[in-house]
């Protein structure tokens, strides 16, 4: 059983910044981000594999979100750059297989609770 806890999200205007973290009770296999906006499909945003060797980002984030982890792997972290309104959404922290699956929910064995980004225009 792996339990993990978001923090650190919040209310920023468009272009600002804000720095997703999780801490994972263990180690982990790989870990994601996900968000979720009421009446969507949970919507894959970044992910890491175990030991940080390979990233994955949808195209929607490239170049303004970057996912990163404490050497440990306890922690992972989501930093957003640029945040836009499309971006208000829940977002998830989960464990689970990496790789060409990334993007898949299914995947991930364990989530947290979320935390809530709203991007005000």
């Amino acid at each position: 059983q792996v339990q993990l806890v978001e923090s650190g999200g919040g209310s920023v205007q468009a272009g600002g910044s804000l720095r997703l973290s999780c801490a994972a009770s263990r180690s982990t296999y790989g870990m994601g981000w996900f968000r979720q906006v009421p009446g969507k499909d949970r919507e894959a945003v970044a992910a890491i594999s175990s030991g940080g060797r390979n990233t994955y980002y949808a195209d929607s984030v490239k170049g303004r979100f970057t996912i990163s982890q404490s050497q440990d792997n306890f922690k992972l972290y989501l930093q957003m750059n640029s945040l836009r309104p499309e971006d208000t959404a829940m977002y998830y922290c989960a464990s689970g297989r990496t790789g060409n699956g990334w993007s898949d929910a299914r995947n991930y064995n364990y989530w947290g609770q979320g935390t809530q980004v709203t991007v005000a225009s």
